[in-house]
């Protein structure tokens, strides 16, 4: 159809109008299925004439128009412009305006010359006005063949172009959506409604809108007699009907006001009357506004804010085009070079300069100018050879420019996040050559020179372990330390040695290493050491008699525990480096565990650990406040600056929606500070074979349904009754009774002497799996985070004659190492292990299936438990199987547990405690039990 002629005739209500379809050449019109043709008297270059015609509601003619213009212009005779009508193309130009107008929101309610209700387009921007006088002056005279009524004449092209507008806006908003945003149904309706009652509603609409005057204010510098400059605000009127058309309120007065019309002066006078309710110098003006000369007061104000009052109420302040701009901005680190020694004054007392810096168009002046611009005591300064304006603030600034100084850590903060807290606001800050230098190195954790192997490292590190050793070497070189946060099983231990062998070939970073883990990894420490690092002393710093008295290199390892007890003892000593393994030990700063390990001064500090997030953000600040005191502030500034904004974009967008910008800037903080690698990242671990993760949905038997339904109503009637702590309280007895429940009813019952089989679907599941895997040669991990439940799984296996042992809390040391050799070895094949003590520290790659009976909550803790087999030395394929109780309370936590990781995933959870805080009527949609869907 595009190759047809098409023009438009005006409708009453404006979405009646229609568009003709028409063959210029004078053949017939085109078909369209469900369309009729008749003639009607068209304007043809053989003058008026019956004409056969296609006629469209300018609804059903979009698509054919839209369609047109994408075609006008191609190549060739075919399918280019020799293909489409000019008079399709303008009218497919005049549709894509009119529904860029729409999409824009550009639509106004409004009642018709006839009374009818219907919709148009407007307010019009200056550039809308000037765009539709462009389109009109280009119209073919067969897009304006419809003769104006009762004449032989062309209609104005203007006119038409504009009638077709409001056509388009009255066809498109008629849904529900109209009668919601006008309270009224008419304006949804298809059929045109006489409502001429609403036409005084529809004007008080359009008043301010695209209807009347528009007064705006001019400022305007001129030399005064004393040669400083005189500052005059001119009021200046446009129409809004039509924003091109501007004059100043002196011309309306003194000699225009036909270009507005008669109403236009009254309608100044009274918008100059409210303007000056918002500022009262423009009350001067009354009752004929032309221009006011401004005091130096008069000035300032509008400068200080006056300005902004008056456009939140209408009316624009409009500065000198040519008017240079004077800002002020602060920067950091520009006062200096680059210190002589980075290390000192990182990882020391250095300060940096923080400051506004004034900027003429960008410019910054220097500091006799900025004096100067401080000291002038007038809102209009003199400034190289011109004048500028200068509000309060900035003048404030000028005076006041050098503010507290930052530490060295503070400073890198501000340039890696560009900005400041500075009178309470975030404020962006520029910093200085070096200090940016700095920050593109640390931005890029892969940049920088490679590190040499240690000649004393007895192995070969892997190209990812290569960079790890690079990177942990730059950091700490620099005086600053950082967490090396890859997957477990990659090999944090050995980057660790490697990093220790490193600093002992340089004098400046020789001395023994402190390490604090958990006492589990003891033994494994000792070995890895002796393994990779022979000849090294090693000092184990626990039980009785110890002391780090004479040690002077090597390796010190102590526990978690140990180190509480004594951290006076092992603060008074020299330490080269403190390394905090499995450090979501210390994730509470607030814990007793934690403030000892800040008591111990070293010149480096590094945290291990494969989960840097594992329930909130405030275990990341734990971490990096003690790797790199004051990167992130204290722990109210960190929670003012990132928690709370970070946690309230993830409420405003809801679940799946991923990060949120405040996250992402958090992330470009941190990222520098903590190295974290996974398995699946490509080039880290290509041997590793793949990962099967799975959920195993399972049914409650009877007896589980009614435990679970009767533990239900009990005790969310106690929890309705309840508050405070004896609610929290009660909350967590309601989640930890129903995940008994789902694992075994015994365990919830607490039998001595149980009857096990039959009576729960985990129980059963796990038989099934048992036997396919053992009879395929498998071997299998079994997780629990009940120490009760793992026993009786230990008792159901032996009834069976499946080789199991159980690992928990209470495991002797001596005991575990035997009973992970003997599982590696192929002894046993079924390993039962406590969550909570078999969850980090154990090499357990005889494992090729991973079952977590009941789910601990927290996805971090869940990933580091099938860690024990998925790591490096695994050969086969691992299956994890996640068993969960169809229609109960876990049904509903999984989903929970994917949000989790978007956080952690995105800056670098919580469990039953952060549940508590749930409503009650949230509580009881949580823990319901539902048919299976």
């Amino acid at each position: 159809m595009a190759r047809y002629a098409v023009a438009f005739e005006p409708g009453e209500p404006a979405r009646t109008g229609r568009m003709a379809f028409w063959d210029a050449a004078g053949g017939e019109p085109p078909a369209l299925a469900g369309a009729a043709t008749a003639e009607a008297g068209l304007i043809t270059a053989r003058g008026r004439r019956p004409v056969p015609v296609l006629w469209l509601s300018v609804g059903d003619a979009l698509p054919v128009l839209i369609t047109a213009r994408r075609e006008y212009g191609g190549a060739g005779s075919e399918n280019g412009a020799d293909a489409v009508h000019p008079a399709a193309a303008f009218w497919g130009a005049a549709a894509a305006l009119a529904l860029q107008l729409a999409a824009r929101e550009r639509l106004l309610p409004g009642v018709s010359a006839g009374g009818y209700d219907t919709w148009r387009v407007g307010p019009f921007d200056p550039e809308d006005v000037l765009r539709l006088r462009e389109l009109a002056a280009a119209a073919p005279p067969e897009a304006l063949a419809v003769p104006v009524p009762g004449t032989d004449l062309l209609p104005p092209a203007d006119r038409t172009v504009r009638a077709f507008l409001d056509a388009v806006a009255d066809t498109l908003p008629r849904t529900a959506a109209a009668e919601a945003a006008t309270g009224r149904a008419a304006f949804a309706a298809t059929a045109p409604q006489h409502v001429p009652q609403l036409r005084t509603w529809a004007e008080e609409i359009a008043v301010g809108v695209d209807t009347g005057i528009r007064v705006s204010l001019s400022v305007r510098a001129a030399d005064g007699a004393d040669g400083a400059p005189v500052v005059r605000l001119v009021p200046l009127v446009s129409d809004l009907a039509d924003p091109t058309v501007e004059l100043t309120a002196a011309d309306l007065f003194d000699g225009a006001p036909h270009v507005l019309g008669p109403a236009a002066q009254a309608d100044t006078v009274r918008a100059v009357r409210r303007a000056a309710a918002v500022w009262e110098p423009l009350a001067r003006l009354l009752p004929v506004p032309r221009r006011l000369d401004l005091t130096d007061e008069e000035l300032s104000r509008l400068l200080g804010g006056a300005a902004a009052r008056l456009r939140a109420h209408g009316v624009d302040v409009r500065w000198p085009e040519a008017n240079r701009r004077l800002t002020a901005r602060a920067v950091v680190g520009t006062d200096r070079t680059a210190p002589a020694d980075m290390r000192d004054f990182l990882g020391g007392a250095g300060t940096v300069d923080l400051r506004w810096q004034l900027c003429l168009d960008g410019d910054p002046l220097t500091e006799e100018e900025t004096a100067a611009v401080a000291g002038a005591g007038r809102p209009v300064v003199p400034v190289r050879g011109g004048w500028a304006f200068a509000g309060p603030e900035l003048a404030r600034r000028a005076r006041d420019r050098v503010l507290p100084p930052l530490t060295a850590v503070e400073a890198l903060a501000v340039a890696l996040t560009g900005y400041a807290e500075i009178g309470g606001e975030q404020i962006a800050v520029a910093d200085g050559p070096w200090l940016s230098a700095l920050r593109a190195l640390l931005a890029d954790t892969a940049a920088g020179a490679p590190v040499a192997r240690p000649a004393a490292l007895a192995a070969t590190l892997r190209d990812y372990q290569s960079r790890g050793l690079a990177w942990l070497a730059r950091m700490t070189s620099l005086g600053l330390g950082g967490c090396l946060a890859d997957d477990m099983g990659l090999g944090k231990t050995v980057q660790l040695i490697a990093l220790h062998l490193f600093r002992q070939e340089h004098e400046g970073s020789r001395g023994p290493t402190l390490v604090v883990c958990p006492a589990s990894l003891l033994g494994n420490w000792e070995r890895e050491i002796r393994r990779f690092a022979p000849g090294t002393a090693v000092h184990r710093f626990h039980g009785a008699g110890r002391t780090v008295e004479g040690v002077a290199d090597g390796f010190v390892l102590t526990t978690y525990g140990t180190m509480r007890l004594d951290a006076g003892l092992l603060g008074g000593h020299r330490w080269s480096m403190v390394v905090a393994d499995e450090a979501q030990h210390v994730k509470n700063a607030s814990s007793a565990t934690a403030r000892a390990l800040r008591l111990i001064p070293a010149d480096a500090r590094v945290a291990l650990t494969g989960t840097p997030v594992e329930n909130s953000l405030s275990e990341l600040w734990a971490l990096l406040d003690w790797t790199t005191p004051g990167l992130l502030g204290t722990y109210g500034r960190f929670r003012r600056r990132w928690i709370t904004p970070i946690e309230a974009e993830r409420s405003a967008a809801g679940a799946g929606e991923g990060p949120g910008a405040t996250a992402a800037r958090l992330a470009g903080l941190v990222r520098p500070f903590l190295l974290r690698r996974r398995k699946s990242d490509p080039g880290v671990a290509p041997e590793l074979p793949p990962k099967t993760e799975t959920d195993r949905p399972v049914p409650l038997t009877p007896e589980q349904t009614a435990l679970y339904e009767q533990q239900v109503r009990a005790v969310m009637a106690e929890i309705r009754s309840t508050e405070g702590i004896a609610r929290s309280g009660l909350v967590l007895k309601l989640l930890t009774g129903l995940k008994q429940i789902c694992n075994h009813p015994a365990q919830f019952l607490k039998e001595e002497e149980p009857k096990l089989v039959g009576r729960s679907g985990k129980l059963a599941l796990l038989d099934e799996l048992l036997d396919t895997i053992l009879a395929e040669d498998g071997a299998v991990l079994v997780f629990t985070q009940y120490v009760a439940m793992a026993r009786l799984l230990e008792r159901h296996l032996s009834d069976r004659g499946v080789p199991a042992q159980l690992l928990h809390g209470g495991t002797p040391l001596p005991r575990r190492e035997e009973m992970v050799r003997r599982f590696q070895d192929g002894e046993v094949p079924v390993f039962l292990l406590s969550l909570k003590a078999a969850g980090t520290g154990l090499n357990l790659t005889r494992a090729d299936h991973v079952v977590h009976y009941d789910r601990w909550w927290n996805p971090a803790v869940e990933a580091q438990a099938t860690d024990r087999a998925y790591r490096i030395g695994q050969t086969r394929p691992v299956q994890v199987h996640r068993m969960i109780a169809e229609g109960t309370v876990e049904d509903r936590i999984a989903a929970l547990m994917e949000a989790k990781r978007e956080l952690a995933d995105a800056v670098v959870g919580s469990g039953e405690q952060a549940l508590s805080r749930l409503g009650n009527d949230e509580l009881a949609n949580l823990v319901e039990l539902r048919s299976a869907e």
